[in-house]
């Protein structure tokens, strides 16, 4: 039943807006939008206005990194609307260099959302009325959330009791990775580990 409720909402939309929707996918009771970035305020819109969606709350915006295609990040929205008890995902595609339209003078609950996605992924956002950083310090390099960004990150802080103030150094580990192989301690692993030689002897 929920699942031909968003079917018929999907189509819906799709057929209203044919020029910002690329199509949609209903999965695990879910309904996913597909669009154009650039069309992405027209979308948000209408979702929030016409009767018969109401769409009226904004829940998240967040992305992904797929660095192995040319636009790299998927934008992320979620929506949901109390009048139908239901709930939309949107995903737009963009690359490092396209700034998406911000969806602030539609929902202006967006904002931080925006810059948070700026901060930690680098997505630019045209329109938008303070696109800054966040969550990471003034004078941080680079975006963390990136999946190309070094597990490490550049630089470390600390503070400097000469100087009074925090210092920037280059990161130094104490020791280096370490790989787990995550075997059940219980089954064994397939080589042998010391101590084994005991356990043969004392059959």
């Amino acid at each position: 039943m929920m699942d031909e409720i968003l079917n018929e909402l999907g189509r819906t939309i799709v057929g209203a807006l044919a020029r910002s929707v690329t199509g949609y996918s209903v999965e695990r009771g879910e309904l996913t939008i597909s669009a154009n970035a650039a069309g992405i305020v027209e979308l948000v819109t209408f979702l929030r206005d016409d009767p018969r969606c109401r769409f009226v709350a904004f829940v998240d915006l967040t992305a992904v990194d797929w660095p192995q295609r040319d636009r790299r990040f998927d934008v992320v929205y979620h929506f949901l609307s109390p009048f139908k008890n239901l709930r939309v995902r949107i995903k737009v595609e963009t690359d490092e260099a396209t700034p998406v339209p911000s969806i602030v003078g539609v929902f202006p609950g967006a904002n931080w959302f925006e810059r948070e996605a700026y901060d930690l992924y680098g997505i630019t956002f045209a329109g938008h009325p303070d696109l800054r950083r966040i969550l990471t310090d003034y004078g941080f390099e680079g975006h963390p959330l990136r999946k190309d960004f070094p597990l490490t990150g550049y630089v470390e802080v600390r503070y400097d009791d000469e100087l009074k103030r925090v210092v920037y150094e280059p990161v130094r580990l104490a020791q280096e990775f370490r790989n787990f192989d995550f075997l059940s301690p219980w089954e064994g692993p397939d080589y042998a580990l010391p101590g084994d030689e005991k356990a043969e002897k004392a059959k």
